[in-house]
């Protein structure tokens, strides 16, 4: 069996990073150079200070995202810092470019402070048409990207919505395939961080119907110390906010309590908290997204015996992978197409139905299509793009 930790340290120490910077002219004699350098440069400047909106056709802007972390929550390392960070973003840039054409660039901070990062994120925007914040711990990744959202690019913390938006384009076909109305189904989301939080609220708004907003029936959202309830004196004010449209019964327990007669269980939380038996408590043919890595909640083959009818994980080497890769190469692509100036909830949504779309024949295998399909980031792109502001 291949040993991917050792093989990709070696891959990184031979190639020193994955990335790297290309020219697309080239620079041969004279007048190239003065084309693009002295004298010639200074024409595109004068003409970009009188038009700004220029700087999108004569740089590089309109095609080139940011991917910024500050290493504080890197995939299942925790706080490794900003250096430490720098493969993975790196990975990501290389995502951007082989999925959607997009330069990306890893930006990675030395500081954890907001008004820094935030500060460093405004000073830089000129250059780029999109940020993607990535790998920043919640509850400071709220924060830090509802203060961005007037800097005039998208900003777009793909922990946070990426990973809710293919969570519910599974979740649309998952109650295709076992025959449940997607708004009537009582969802239990474990895990109240970056990504649980997206999740929930992406779905108080399941349809894409444009004058109206139809959620699912419940939600219950747990965290370590179980079921997020108006009962609990130790609510931070992101989990306040979502009580507005979670648990409408004020039920109070714990997780295992939390799923009897859920029709869905979402973790995005830790690896090894459930058995077949808290399976069999769910409502028939219950979903299991189980997408903590690399251990999910629950083993595959564990939520099948409790009865599980679908079960989808974060993992590549088992059915129904819940990827971002599946939606922010076509969301970016989409919204640097349609000069958007953020990523609306609209945006989200159409990007999610449109993965769901794609697989037009789903099955308890097959509810998504695989995070390698070459053909999703543009049909994210187009439905990203048709909802554009």
């Amino acid at each position: 069996m291949a040993d991917f930790f050792k093989e990709s340290v070696d891959l990184h120490k031979k190639l020193q990073g994955k990335i790297e910077v290309v020219a697309k002219t080239e620079v041969q004699t004279s007048d190239d150079l003065s084309r693009v350098y002295s004298p010639g440069v200074a024409e595109p400047c004068k003409v970009i200070h009188n038009d700004p909106d220029q700087v999108y056709d004569l740089t590089l802007k309109g095609n080139t995202v940011a991917v910024i972390s500050d290493g504080s929550a890197v995939l299942g390392l925790g706080n490794i810092g900003a250096k430490a960070a720098i493969p993975v973003m790196e990975g990501k840039a290389m995502l951007f470019k082989k999925f959607a054409n997009i330069n990306a660039f890893p930006i990675c901070l030395d500081t954890q402070d907001v008004e820094e990062i935030i500060k460093t994120v405004r000073l830089i925007a000129p250059v780029f048409g999109g940020v993607n914040l990535e790998d920043i711990s919640a509850p400071r990744s709220f924060e830090v990207e509802e203060r961005l959202q007037d800097i005039g690019i998208p900003v777009f913390h793909d922990d946070q919505h990426g990973t809710a938006i293919v969570t519910l384009a599974g979740l649309i076909n998952a109650c295709k395939v076992v025959g449940k109305d997607l708004s009537e189904v009582r969802v239990v989301v474990n895990g109240a961080g970056a990504a649980g939080v997206a999740i929930t609220r992406m779905l108080r708004c399941v349809s894409q119907s444009p004058d109206k907003c139809i959620p699912v029936a419940d939600i219950l959202v747990c965290d370590s110390k179980g079921i997020i309830s108006t009962k609990r004196e130790d609510l931070t004010p992101t989990k306040r906010e979502i009580l507005q449209y979670s648990n409408r019964y004020d039920i109070a327990g714990d997780l295992k309590e939390a799923l009897v007669d859920a029709d869905v269980f979402i973790g995005v939380s830790q690896g090894d908290l459930l058995s077949a038996e808290d399976i069999q408590t769910m409502a028939n043919d219950p979903i299991v997204f189980a997408l903590a890595n690399p251990i999910p909640e629950i083993m595959p083959e564990e939520a099948y015996r409790g009865g599980a009818a679908i079960v989808a994980t974060g993992r590549s080497d088992y059915p129904n992978q819940v990827n971002n890769v599946l939606a922010f190469p076509g969301i970016f692509k989409g919204a640097l197409q349609g000069r958007a100036k953020r990523i609306t909830p609209e945006m989200k949504l159409a990007a999610a139905y449109a993965i769901a779309d794609h697989t037009a024949s789903p099955n308890r295998d097959e509810i998504i299509t695989s995070s390698l399909d070459m053909d999703i980031c543009q049909k994210v792109a187009d439905a990203v793009y048709a909802a554009c502001e």
